[in-house]
């Protein structure tokens, strides 16, 4: 009986500490309000290593954040593993486009080539 408890429990921890998959906009809200609370373990996280990179380069010029970043999502276009969209948050004038690609059955933000458009 003791070893069926212990089982159970073990089941039970596995399956709770599997990792959730996020839609592109839940992941691009996570990836902006990492990014201006300077958050790189979360950035990290959610971010391909190209996009981290990039975003690394950017968050070195922007200005500490007063207050969190407020994500509004407008569109998103996903095409199999490849995902595109466009949000704005308080901090920023106009709309931001992130590309999203599939790694390891998450969604990740990365970099898009210099010449690339989305479907925006």
């Amino acid at each position: 009986m003791k070893r069926l408890v212990i089982c159970s429990l073990v089941l039970l921890f596995i399956s709770c500490s599997e990792t959730k998959n996020m839609s592109p906009s839940e992941t691009v809200k996570i990836v902006v309000e990492s990014f201006y609370a300077k958050d790189n373990n979360t950035l990290k996280k959610h971010t391909t290593s190209d996009g981290y990179d990039s975003l690394m380069m950017i968050q070195g010029l922007v200005p500490d954040a007063d207050n969190d970043a407020k994500v509004t999502i407008s569109d998103e276009v996903i095409e199999t593993d490849t995902a595109w969209v466009k949000y704005s948050s308080n901090y920023d004038n106009k709309p931001g486009i992130f590309k999203l690609i599939k790694e390891d059955g998450q969604w990740k933000v990365t970099s898009k080539g210099p010449r690339e458009k989305g479907p925006f």
